[in-house]
């Protein structure tokens, strides 16, 4: 009997480990999808390529015309003034002419002063103008469209790094419950034995040294698995934050398919050119974009205007009131004490200084993808090795416990048997969990999920 119970948990507890890091890739995926959806650092970097979207439109309204309504009211007293003699030119002439006819029908009157300032006057009007030649606005343009190409190669960036991270944490949490599991088999077994050794100390066949070690290994173990449930529970929490849930949700680790973590070429060349080279590519061009532009600034620019409105006294609307003004400006800037000359040599040099960093950055990724390759050639042959071990720990395992039975072995040997073979499964299951963490730091550093 207690050689069938310590033969089917051992079966069990050595499955665990060897098929634990088997990624069924449909239940990662669906976690990659739903960290994608919700994650809220991507919704931050996707809420500034909406902002990019509403600058290019902005950019856009300028080649069209913009109309205002401008309107002034005026009081005004005292000021300059012009003084109109009216009545000194006319009043003769009045009185020569009521002399002529014998009547007052010409009144005498009096000299004017009319102030400069209009005093109760308004002027409103719709005011309207129209580019015709401004090459700066076009080439804005082209740097707005440019600023969202590269805030979309950011959130790529973005997206491939919680990819990365929310299946490296995937893969610690598995590994995290897979040490769990080992660990509450290995304490069947202990259990098993202090029950055994409780049985032979009461029938005399065995002294309490036995017994009193089991009982210390209970100890161990089971403070063994409080810590583990503890890491359990944060390595959890930790898959829920990047998948922005609740942090005790539940998270799926069943059904798993069985991982060919040793077989398969997953060192291919990278299926995309990284985001971080296309970002600086983009920084590129709106840096000659803005040189052009700077340049283009010793060009005239035209416009075409049009003013339709009323003016009047004492706010009188008539025929007489309305008009309309329209016409051509042209600005040319003829000298501005060297000020655009200097700004073009400031963006030239940022020209330079952004082809440095692309040479860098290329070196750099290079470097990554050069070391994660090695990283997962390293973690495949220690989990070939961890695997071997393993076996090699049951079948020691296995003979100690058949010396044990027999008589001819300490209770001390077998547990030290015991504890390498729980030693070398959560070796495997660590070996299996960084192959998994391996991929993923390849998988990103190769761009080869398809976003």
């Amino acid at each position: 009997m207690f050689t069938s119970i310590i033969r089917i948990s051992l079966f069990f507890v050595l499955l665990l480990p060897l098929g634990s890091q088997a990624q069924n890739t449909a239940v990662l995926d669906a976690y990659v999808r739903e960290a994608l959806e919700a994650n809220t650092g991507l919704q931050q970097q996707q809420l500034q390529l909406e902002k990019a979207l509403y600058a290019l439109k902005e950019a856009r309204s300028l080649f069209g015309p913009s109309v205002s309504l401008n309107a002034t009211y005026t009081r005004a007293a005292g000021g300059r003034s012009i003084d109109l003699p009216v009545g000194d030119m006319l009043n003769p002439v009045y009185s020569t002419l009521n002399q002529l006819t014998a009547s007052g029908r010409f009144p005498q009157i009096e000299n004017e002063s009319v102030l400069f300032n209009p005093d109760n006057f308004y002027d409103a009007k719709l005011h309207t103008t129209l580019p015709l030649i401004n090459l700066e606005i076009g080439y804005n343009k082209r740097i707005k469209n440019k600023l969202i190409d590269q805030q979309q190669a950011a959130i790529n960036i973005y997206k491939r790094a919680l990819i990365k991270d929310v299946k490296t944490a995937y893969y610690q949490y598995y590994q995290s419950r897979s040490a769990l599991d080992i660990y509450k088999s290995s304490l069947q077994l202990v259990l098993e034995h202090v029950r055994v050794n409780e049985s032979l100390y009461r029938n005399g066949v065995r002294n309490a040294t036995a017994l009193t070690r089991s009982q210390a290994e209970q100890a161990k173990v089971e403070a063994a698995i409080k810590q583990q449930e503890y890491a359990c529970t944060n390595a959890a929490a930790y898959f829920n934050f990047l998948l922005n849930r609740d942090l005790n949700a539940e998270i799926k680790l069943d059904d798993l398919e069985p991982a060919q973590m040793l077989d398969g070429d997953a060192v291919q060349k990278p299926a995309y050119q990284r985001e971080e080279l296309s970002q600086l590519n983009h920084l590129m061009s709106i840096s000659d974009l803005s040189v052009r532009m700077l340049k283009s600034n010793q060009l005239p620019r035209l416009n075409a205007f049009l003013d339709l409105g009323s003016q009047a006294f004492n706010f009188q609307v008539n025929s007489k009131s309305m008009y309309y003004i329209g016409g051509l400006s042209l600005q040319w800037d003829l000298f501005a004490g060297g000020r655009n000359k200097h700004r073009m040599l400031q963006a030239q040099a940022e020209q330079r200084t952004i082809a440095s960093k692309y040479t860098e950055a290329e070196r750099a990724l290079s470097l990554q993808e050069e070391q994660s390759r090695n990283n997962l050639l390293a973690a495949r042959e220690q989990l070939k090795s961890a695997r071997v071990q393993v076996a090699l720990a049951q079948r020691y395992f296995n003979d100690q416990l058949k010396a044990y039975k027999e008589g001819s072995l300490l209770y001390i040997e077998l547990a030290d048997a015991e504890t390498q073979l729980t030693t070398a499964r959560l070796s495997a299951s660590v070996a299996e969990a960084s192959v998994g963490i391996a991929l993923a730091e390849l998988e990103r550093n190769t761009a080869a999920y398809e976003l």
